[in-house]
């Protein structure tokens, strides 16, 4: 056997003994194929649509009922003040609103009546079409009777009047930059030590093992924060993304989201043998499902009905969330309050996770 076949032969024998990453490597791309098949969906279902109603008429109401009965769209409620349209969209509790003025019967006597419709244009895609399955009902409504009376809409889009895509994007691209630096660097950071065999030094000298793992992610929390103040510079200054809410809530929740991106490393790193290990389970784990599952470029409405209660245990889908509402909206605690809340709860499940993982292992 020449050097080279025997140099071969002993790479492919160290992949074989290297069970897991082998199974790893094996298994990434099922896994992405599965999970981007599933997720990336350009279809647009399930519209939520409110009806802000002045006139309430029998007219009034007959259209609503005919928007309630299309497939595509999901009547959330019907209101009688248009006032009510702005907190409902900003709040994500309707994604497109039908502002129906109060002399619409008068209107619809007289030939010619108007109607609003008014959309959430923080996923511009998204968005664009809703607004246009809205005037489409509403068309063929008009059109029911084979002539005259007819309506027609004028549209508005909220937050994102524009519709521009890095609107979109640069909000979400926080979630990821976070998630690489926290949970990717830290993992890798406590498997370098045990790979080295220098985690066992640690562990004999005076401190204590809560230190060691604080000490080992304080600098990765602290280069996290650093990056986010950067992350939102550049998406005012180069790309003109606004940032209509609180910047204190902001670098709150980012705070939040990094601490429990921060447990996942330390969670993936306590259980895996390698830096090769720690990676692939980050990127398994957490990096893919932030891609794919958190609405951060397709939104969850659009998934299967099966797959959108997965992405609620992806901590980023909260955390988008909650910078878009703050970045995009100008919304504040009052309405985020419930993604936070959930937020929280994941950063301390999680942190007791890791905790428990490195203590198991110490032991």
């Amino acid at each position: 056997m020449s050097p080279f076949a025997a140099f071969v032969v002993k790479e492919t024998r160290h992949i074989l003994r290297d069970r897991q990453t082998l199974a790893v490597l094996l298994l990434l791309p099922v896994v992405m194929v599965l999970l981007f098949g599933y997720a990336i969906r350009t279809d647009v279902e399930d519209v939520r649509v409110l009806v802000a109603d002045a006139s309430r008429d029998a007219r009034s109401q007959d259209l609503t009922r005919a928007l309630a009965s299309t497939t595509a769209l999901r009547l959330v409620g019907v209101v009688a003040n248009a006032g009510a349209v702005e907190p409902a969209l900003r709040a994500g509790e309707a994604d497109v609103a039908l502002v129906i003025g109060p002399d619409f019967a008068r209107q619809l006597a007289r030939g010619t009546a108007e109607v609003l419709v008014v959309g959430d244009g923080v996923v511009p895609n998204y968005a664009a079409t809703a607004q246009a399955y809205v005037r489409t009902v509403v068309s063929q409504w008009a059109a029911e009777g084979g002539g005259p009376p007819l309506v027609r809409t004028s549209v508005r889009m909220r937050f994102n009047p524009t519709l521009a895509s890095q609107n979109l994007f640069v909000p979400g691209l926080l979630a990821f930059v976070l998630t690489l630096v926290s949970a990717l660097m830290t993992a890798i950071s406590i498997a370098r030590e045990k790979e080295r065999g220098t985690m066992e030094v640690l562990l004999v000298s005076p401190l204590r093992p809560a230190q060691i793992v604080v000490g080992k992610v304080a600098p990765y929390l602290a280069l996290a924060f650093v990056n986010a103040l950067t992350t939102l510079a550049l998406a005012a200054i180069v790309f003109g993304v606004p940032v209509r809410g609180s910047v204190t809530l902001l670098l709150a929740a980012s705070l939040v989201y990094v601490l429990a991106s921060l447990a996942i490393g330390v969670l993936v790193s306590s259980r895996v043998p390698d830096q090769r290990a720690a990676m692939m389970g980050v990127l398994l784990g957490l990096l893919m499902p932030t891609l794919a599952l958190s609405g951060f470029v397709f939104p969850i409405s659009s998934m299967p009905g099966w797959l959108q209660p997965v992405t609620n245990v992806v901590p980023a889908t909260w955390f988008i969330l909650v910078v878009r509402g703050v970045m995009l909206k100008g919304a504040g605690l009052a309405v985020l309050w419930q993604e936070l809340a959930v937020l929280c709860g994941m950063a301390l499940v999680l942190l007791a996770l890791g905790a428990r993982s490195v203590n198991d292992r110490i032991e």
